[in-house]
């Protein structure tokens, strides 16, 4: 089935008359295999280690089995276990303060909408190409997905000159009196809110979690349950909290991807204020 459509077209797709059909866009398709594929790599790195030291340590040669040697391990896995929790709450944090600032600017961007067709009613007839226009903007936003070229770069010239066109309108307007030329003001304004709200979205998008940091995560995590695994006894209760505490910090890594990038997977940006955008142009 195909991925519901989200706000992420505010931030650059094609804005055409015609919405596009409800199917999942090749870079969220992309995103969403990468969160994945991140969190299966991390549980299965996580299992091989802990299992792997479990059993290997029955094997190795008797000096590798003394209390000091495994006192070192232990030493050495218990200074991780600090170093991975400080990090991963950093992570946490920066995830979380991504995705609210995004969906503030949503939020924010919609707004600045409705009041834009606001002013563009009180203005007049003569503005209502340039409301109409609006009106798809906010549609193609909403139902539209992702065009397949570098999501930072405005994919689909039709969007460009959609969005465009109602500026180049607002500034070919000509007020007849004091009162729409204030009304002209506060439209231009508005418009240049959502120009800027939108690149601004864009630069927010794609993610603050760098791949280099989350590789020596996730090595720090396999030393930590190496060591777990060393000298563990061998029964099936130890081995099933070894695999379930490495899937839930597999999952961790996944969801803490998935909310760093706001508009694809499990935790995205609501469609509700761009649903309420449309409502609001078309009463």
């Amino acid at each position: 089935m195909g991925e519901s459509p989200c706000p992420h077209i505010l931030i650059g797709t094609a804005f055409a008359q015609t919405p596009f059909p409800d199917t999942p866009s090749p870079w969220s398709a992309a995103m969403a295999s990468y969160e994945i594929v991140t969190g299966l790599l991390t549980f299965c790195c996580l299992v091989a280690a802990s299992l792997g030291a479990l059993l290997l340590y029955a094997r190795l040669p008797q000096r590798y089995q003394q209390e000091e040697t495994v006192a070192v391990i232990r030493l050495v896995g218990n200074v991780f276990i600090v170093m991975t929790s400080l990090v991963l709450g950093l992570m946490i944090n920066s995830a979380r303060n991504t995705f609210e600032a995004v969906d503030h600017n949503v939020h924010v961007i919609a707004t600045e909408m409705i009041l834009l067709d606001r002013t563009l009613r009180r203005y007049g007839p003569e503005a209502d190409e340039m409301r109409a226009r609006l009106l798809a903007y906010a549609r193609q936003a909403r139902n539209g997905t992702r065009p397949r070229s570098d999501p930072l770069i405005m994919g689909d010239p039709v969007s460009e000159q959609l969005l465009n066109a109602v500026g180049d309108s607002l500034k070919a307007l000509k007020p007849a009196d004091t009162g729409q030329a204030s009304l002209a003001q506060d439209a231009h304004t508005t418009y240049q809110n959502i120009f800027e709200l939108r690149w601004e979205l864009v630069e927010q998008a794609e993610g603050t979690v760098p791949l280099p940091l989350l590789v020596m995560l996730v090595a720090w995590f396999i030393l930590v349950f190496a060591s777990l695994g060393y000298r563990a006894p061998d029964n099936r209760l130890v081995v099933c909290f070894l695999v379930l505490a490495a899937a839930l910090i597999g999952g961790t890594i996944y969801l803490i991807l998935d909310m760093d990038m706001p508009f694809n997977g499990l935790i995205r940006i609501s469609d509700v204020p761009l649903d309420r955008v449309i409502a609001e142009l078309t009463r």
